[in-house]
């Protein structure tokens, strides 16, 4: 048995287990640890390649494993599974790790700093928020149907909802006033709170020359510029825009065999809140090109013309993709292509 030269570390909540290869891939040991042993146990490893799954609590390890001289390695899930022997377990997960992390083209996720995760935290609590806000708008909504009440779908018509409540003139049951009330006072105090960090997330956009330079694209605003920023690994993780654009899940899948190239719907990997954050600014962007044609670049309108408004919408969030690595990676700010005369 060489020495040690690869470790596959399985991640979780107490229990870990690791396992040792050298050079060769021979099995050099296999450790069950507790999470108190962790550090302890690597700390008394000769400097070495130390691999883990790309999941909760793993760029905090890779951080803490890092400082005590190792080589740390972040693989993700998709890409250990195939090399999972039959029956999955801690040892067999460990075991797929270590010889995933030995391969000569494996992909690997780059570890984030304690403060690139902090600054993600904002919009991991607005999306929590807003999830919450939309389940009480459904609840209002369904519950006031029930009473022959029924007012148009969006939040911009929320406000109805509300009055109808508080008005003490309507007719709603004396028994269902007061929970209704609940749900309403509940509500106004999550888009207090979502307000809040919208004003913080604009006062990061004003601060960062990054953002600043992203919301110069049509259908990028502070909130899809900041998220960019603090979720999107750096530009140099990829060659060119497509790259991108597919870590994002915003290019089609492929079913291609014998020469011939089939492709199908998106992939959806990669980070799910930009890519809805994308899609959701393209399709801003679409409708302002539907209502005025003078504002739609000849590419936009020449696709509203001949596909379906949702497939234009999806093609210019990759397009809109592209444009973003290009702007990080090369620096500037977008311009608008010239229309031909």
């Amino acid at each position: 048995m060489g020495e040690v030269t690869t470790i596959g570390l399985d991640l979780a909540k107490s229990v870990f287990q690791a396992h040792g290869a050298d050079a060769s891939g021979a099995v050099a040991f296999r450790k069950r640890l507790r999470r108190d042993q962790v550090l302890g146990f690597f700390a008394s490893q000769a400097r070495c390649l130390v691999a883990m799954e790309a999941c909760a609590s793993a760029h905090y390890w890779a951080r803490e494993i890092a400082t005590l001289g190792h080589e740390t390695r972040l693989i993700p899930p998709a890409y250990v599974k195939p090399f999972v022997k039959r029956q999955k377990n801690d040892m067999a997960d460990a075991e797929a790790i270590c010889e995933a992390a030995q391969r000569p083209t494996m992909r690997f996720v780059g570890a984030k700093s304690a403060e690139a995760q902090g600054a993600a935290v904002v919009f991991r609590t607005r999306d929590l928020l807003v999830r919450q806000r939309t389940q009480l708008i459904n609840a209002l909504r369904g519950h006031l149907g029930e009473f022959g009440y029924v007012v148009r779908q969006g939040a911009g018509h929320v406000a109805k909802l509300l009055d109808l409540v508080a008005d003490p003139a309507s007719d709603l049951p004396a028994e269902a006033r007061p929970i209704l009330l609940v749900i309403a006072e509940s509500l106004a105090s999550l888009q207090a709170r979502i307000a809040v960090l919208d004003r913080e997330i604009a006062a990061r956009a004003k601060a960062d020359p990054i953002a600043k330079r992203l919301m110069t694209i049509p259908g990028v605003g502070p909130i899809v510029a900041t998220a960019l920023v603090a979720l999107a690994p750096p530009a140099s993780t990829f060659r060119r825009g497509r790259d991108f654009a597919a870590w994002l899940g915003l290019t089609p899948k492929q079913h291609s065999s014998g020469g011939k190239e089939r492709l199908g719907r998106t992939s959806k990997m990669g980070e799910r809140s930009l890519r809805r954050l994308l899609i959701l600014g393209a399709s801003s962007a679409v409708k302002v090109a539907t209502r005025d044609n003078a504002r739609a670049g000849p590419w936009l309108a020449g696709m509203l013309g001949r596909k379906p408004r949702m497939l234009v919408t999806v093609a210019l969030a990759n397009k809109m993709a592209r444009i973003v690595w290009a702007l990080m990676a090369h620096g500037g700010s977008y311009r608008a292509p010239a229309v031909a005369a």
